[in-house]
């Protein structure tokens, strides 16, 4: 249970960071909303996770899958470059996920 609230909270810290994106420096009010809802739920989350993961390992995997999460949202959806150092950054982070996941047990 503690790595699906984990994976959730992940997730969550990307909408979070998209949704930031989109209130402008929280001058619109729907997208600051969205996003102060889902960071609290996604602190919530990953403190769940906290109790049975180790530290390292739980907070690790949490920026993790928010760092990729976000780097594939700015691509996909609003755009940005996509360049082989930035594909090359991505994929050292996620090797560092999966071994930090094989780590942990």
């Amino acid at each position: 249970m503690a790595w699906i609230s984990l994976f959730i909270a992940g997730i969550l810290e990307v909408i979070w960071a998209f949704s930031m994106k989109l209130s402008h420096g929280f001058t619109k009010p729907i997208p600051t909303v969205i996003t102060l809802i889902t960071m609290i739920a996604s602190f919530a989350l990953l403190a769940f996770s906290m109790r049975s993961l180790p530290l390292g390992t739980a907070y690790t995997i949490w920026t993790g899958i928010g760092a990729i999460g976000a780097f594939l949202v700015g691509i996909l959806v609003l755009g940005e470059q996509l360049s082989a150092m930035r594909v090359a950054a991505a994929v050292l982070i996620v090797s560092g996920l999966v071994l930090m996941k094989l780590s942990a047990n």
